[in-house]
Order: C-alpha cells, then structure tokens, then sequence
C-alpha cells in the first residue's frame, strides 16, 4: 500500500469480525513493528498479545466491571478534564459513533450496550497490551509507546486488518494482569485491539474529520 494512502486510509474500527488471526500474521506485524523510532533506541515496550480463552476471560470479566461502574484501576492516570477545543474534538467523534449507530440521546440502553460493546474490545479476536518497566520515566516512554502502535496500526491496515488503541481496554489493570499474564513490575499503557474489519458496518465508516493545518502550525522564519 501507498504510504500516503495507509496514513489517510487507517481509522478506529469500532466493530470486528470473529475470524482469528494466524500466529504467522502477528509475527509479521510485530517484525514490521519492531522497528518504530524511539528515544535513544532504548526500546521500552514490551508486548502481550492475547487471543483465544485468555482473551474472552478478560473480555468477559472486562465487561462486568463496566458494567458495575467500578472505579478504574488503571497504570497511569486517564483525563478527566480536556481544554475546550479538544472537548469538542472528542464530543465530535462521539457523536459521530452513536449516529452511526442509530442512538438518539435519549437511547439511554442503547449507549450502555454501545459502552459495554466496547468494553468486550468491539469483538476483536486479538488484544495487544503494550508494557514498559516500571522503573523509566513514563513521560519518554509514553511517547516511544505511541509511536509503536501507530507503527502497528499502519502495518496492520497495509495486511487488511484494523485496529483501535483503546483506553478501555487497560481501564483495570489487575484484570489484564491476571487474564494476560503481565508482571506486577510492568507498568500497563495501553491495549490495541486488533483483527479484521467489518468493513460495511457504518461504525467503520462515518466521516472522520482532522483540523487544518493552520490551526496547529505556527511558521518561524
């Protein structure tokens, strides 16, 4: 695929097929992966891909503790508050979602079952738990993080799969812990699910909307 085309073309899927993903694909994208910049090549990341029993374990146990509103138990603080222009990004691309879903705001079941969707990762055969040791400064490998998982994300829309880099799926930390086998002394960052697109879902269609260039550039010189 044409660079170009796999940066424009590469969304969030909100809705999976079922159909699993050879272990030979996930070594490959890992292998293409692998070789995302990062600072002073330190390399921090550590990868847990989990599939299969596993992976419904915690899927299933995931949902549950949405489902009970349980205060989350995440690895590194989430945003609670956003200035004003990225609220309003944020509101816009949720709403974007729940439109294409058919859900009014007065559909007060029908966003929950949204919520509980994506607590169960959108039905996606393969979640990807990205680790860095507990012992480096997070700010860095925050960033060396971000920067694996768009390597990820690219590669995988280059094979016709689809991913989402998901908050929700690192919302309880102890339950990836024990469902996917992380030591206590890895600091969890974030998931990524991963599989292939139901690409005639509208989820995985509406519109997506970026800023311009101009109002997030300030030219010096």
């Amino acid at each position: 695929m044409e660079l170009q085309a796999a940066i424009r073309g590469r969304r969030s899927i909100r809705k999976f097929r079922p159909d699993p993903i050879p272990r030979t694909v996930l070594e490959e994208l890992l292998e293409t992966a692998r070789w995302a910049p990062s600072w002073g090549n330190t390399q921090p990341w550590e990868i847990h891909v989990i599939t299969g029993k596993p992976l419904e374990a915690f899927r299933e146990a995931n949902v549950a503790a949405m489902a009970a509103s349980e205060p989350l138990r995440t690895d590194v603080p989430m945003p609670e508050t956003w200035p004003e222009k990225l609220k309003a990004r944020y509101m816009g691309v949720g709403k974007s979602v729940v439109t294409s879903l058919g859900l009014t705001r007065e559909d007060r079941e029908g966003r929950r079952r949204h919520q509980l969707h994506m607590a169960a990762l959108f039905g996606a055969p393969c979640l990807l738990v990205v680790t860095v040791p507990r012992d480096v400064l997070v700010e860095y490998a925050m960033l060396d993080v971000g920067l694996f998982l768009q390597t990820l994300a690219l590669a995988a829309h280059d094979r016709g799969m689809g991913t989402c880099i998901m908050a929700g799926s690192v919302h309880y930390a102890d339950l990836l812990r024990r469902h996917g086998r992380i030591p206590e002394e890895r600091r969890i960052i974030m998931g990524a699910a991963l599989g292939y697109p139901e690409t005639e879902a509208p989820v995985n269609r509406f519109e997506r909307l970026r800023a311009a260039v101009e109002d997030f550039v300030t030219w010096v010189g």
